[in-house]
């Protein structure tokens, strides 16, 4: 066999396997990350942290989200209820909630309005990695600087 096509060969079947060997589909390392869309909704995370928009709403999460063995999560975060077309805050306690089968996640944000003594919730939601969000007339932060900027707004 030519020393190219078994360079080539054995390149490929080292890229092939690594430390994601064995995550399941939509988990990095065992932690949701990448963009997940869906309609009016959206998640945007990487390994520490985790940005959150459903309808003109949004949140984030200061770690990583880490399903259990059964793909379920639970992780504490921040939300802002009443958040476009006029910011008017604050930031609430909220806990995100939901499971990752494959490329397809599902959530739903519990939010402690303190403001009114209620508790809310936003979804469930249905998000698939790798699709744009679609948010109609609310925007949806793309970028970490962005991401960043929304926890400057919101204290988290």
């Amino acid at each position: 066999m030519n020393r190219s096509i078994l360079g080539l060969l054995t390149a490929g079947a080292l890229l092939g396997t690594g430390p994601c060997e064995g995550d399941p589909i939509g988990l990095t390392h065992g932690r949701v990350v990448g963009t997940w869309g869906g309609e009016n909704a959206g998640l945007i995370a990487d390994d520490t942290s985790a940005h959150v928009h459903i309808a003109c709403t949004f949140g984030n999460v200061a770690q990583g989200i880490e399903p259990g063995s059964d793909g379920r999560f639970d992780v504490p975060g921040s939300y802002v209820l009443r958040a476009y077309p006029v910011y008017v805050g604050p930031s609430l306690p909220a806990r995100f909630q939901g499971s990752v089968s494959g490329k397809m996640l599902t959530l739903s944000v519990v939010v402690q309005d303190t403001t009114a003594d209620t508790t809310v919730t936003l979804g469930p939601v249905r998000l698939q990695l790798g699709r744009e969000p679609q948010m109609g007339p609310c925007p949806i932060c793309r970028t970490p600087g962005e991401r960043m900027a929304s926890r400057v707004l919101t204290g988290s």
